[in-house]
C-alpha cells in the first residue's frame, strides 16, 4: 500500500526528514507542483559522515495517491560518487535490462571487499 495518498502526505514526510529520522543531518529537497496532477522533487539530504544522497523525482498523483513516474538518485561519499539509481532502459547489459526499470548502478572506482 502506497503511504502517500495525497501530494500534502508527500509533502509532508520530506518537509519532515531531519525531525523524524535522527541520522539525516540536512535537507534541502523541495517539491515543486507542475500543474494539477504533476510535482517534482529536487535536492539533497545530508547524513553523517560526509554521506549524502541527490534526488530528482518527477511525480504524479492522478487519483490521490502520489506515483513516483521518473527518477534519479544518486549516493556520494564526500565527493565521492558511490552508486546510483535511475529508470532509464539499458537494452545493451542484460543485467541491467532484466530489471528495467529500477536498477542499481556501482561506481567502478569504488573497491568492494
Amino acid at each position: 500500500m502506497n503511504p502517500f495518498q495525497s501530494l500534502s502526505d508527500y509533502e509532508e514526510f520530506v518537509y519532515t526528514l531531519v525531525q523524524r529520522f535522527p541520522d539525516v543531518l540536512g535537507s534541502t529537497l523541495i517539491v515543486v507542483r507542475r500543474g494539477k496532477r504533476m510535482a517534482t522533487l529536487q535536492g539533497e539530504i545530508t547524513f553523517l559522515q560526509g554521506y549524502r544522497i541527490t534526488l530528482k523525482e518527477r511525480l504524479s498523483f492522478d487519483e490521490g495517491s502520489v506515483v513516483i513516474e521518473d527518477y534519479g538518485y544518486e549516493l556520494w561519499c564526500k565527493e565521492i560518487k558511490i552508486s546510483w539509481y535511475d529508470a532509464q532502459p539499458h537494452p545493451d547489459d542484460p543485467a541491467l535490462a532484466s530489471t528495467y526499470p529500477h536498477h542499481k548502478h556501482i561506481s567502478p572506482d569504488i573497491k568492494h571487499h
